[in-house]
């Protein structure tokens, strides 16, 4: 599979990147059908035929129930073999989100990554936006704070995963990588990935499938694979993206992706 390198440095990523959300978190997400966590047996399964196939990029955060204290015993001894992107600022306790963006806070959330992955780096990590994008980068510092941890080496690039246009070309101006949320039916955010492109910074996309509503491309007479397909090839049409993150627990899915993508190489 093509890798294309983030923000003019070294990290190369896979075209496809598999996010990690359903490896620890079922409750107080938006897909449209209840889902049991995978056993270690399936998530192995899962890791195992992504890298076979050319994936090396995963897509975690705190705020995914225990998604990253999985991948931390799941990739003991693989820990090259992979990209590890994670967030910071978002917390989910007891069915609730909790947000805190100081630098304590932020400090902290790297640090028990660290721990919880068992690994003495992170690749990426992103601040994990409420919306408030504008007032996290210039009231908050939140880039500041990033910025010391990359210099400390604790995390080699940072960025945000973004709710709003502005906050994306404002992570684009001051971060190396920015998240934005982009598919057919959502296109707001080419003018961030534009902008990310003229400037060399990565870009990762979210939501490529809307959350696994699928139902949206039926107004185009499309649905299931057909869906899919029409929804990664536009994503990864745009010579911006680096990566496209889907979510996924199912290897079906995944290898049903991973093949659209191989055609477009």
């Amino acid at each position: 599979m093509q890798q294309r390198y983030l923000c003019n440095t070294q990290i190369a990523v896979s075209r496809l990147g598999l996010g990690t959300v359903k490896f620890g978190r079922n409750q107080g997400v938006k897909y449209p059908e209840a889902f049991a966590l995978p056993s270690d047996q399936d998530l192995l399964r899962l890791l195992d035929s992504a890298a076979a196939w050319g994936i090396n990029l995963l897509d975690t955060a705190p705020a995914y129930g225990n998604s990253e204290e999985r991948l931390g015993k799941l990739l003991q001894g693989k820990r090259q073999q992979w990209v590890i992107a994670t967030k910071a600022g978002e917390e989910f306790i007891n069915g609730e989100s909790h947000f805190d963006f100081s630098p304590v806070a932020l400090q902290h959330s790297v640090e028990h990554s660290l721990l919880r992955l068992h690994t003495d780096y992170l690749d990426v990590v992103l601040i994990h936006s409420n919306g408030e994008d504008e007032r996290l980068i210039e009231q908050e510092g939140v880039f500041d704070t990033l910025a010391r941890l990359k210099k400390d080496g604790k995390i080699r690039v940072f960025g945000m995963s973004t709710k709003t246009v502005a906050g994306g070309l404002r992570t684009v101006e001051e971060a190396d990588v920015v998240m934005v949320t982009y598919n057919p039916f959502c296109r707001d955010d080419q003018a961030v990935i534009a902008a990310a492109h003229q400037q060399g910074k990565g870009v990762l996309v979210k939501k490529a499938l809307a959350s696994g509503h699928l139902e949206q491309f039926r107004v185009s007479g499309q649905a299931g694979h057909d869906a899919v397909k029409t929804a990664l090839q536009f994503v990864l049409a745009e010579a911006g993206v680096s990566s496209l993150v889907l979510g996924t627990i199912n290897v079906e899915h995944l290898r049903e992706a991973v093949e659209v993508v191989m055609a477009m190489s």
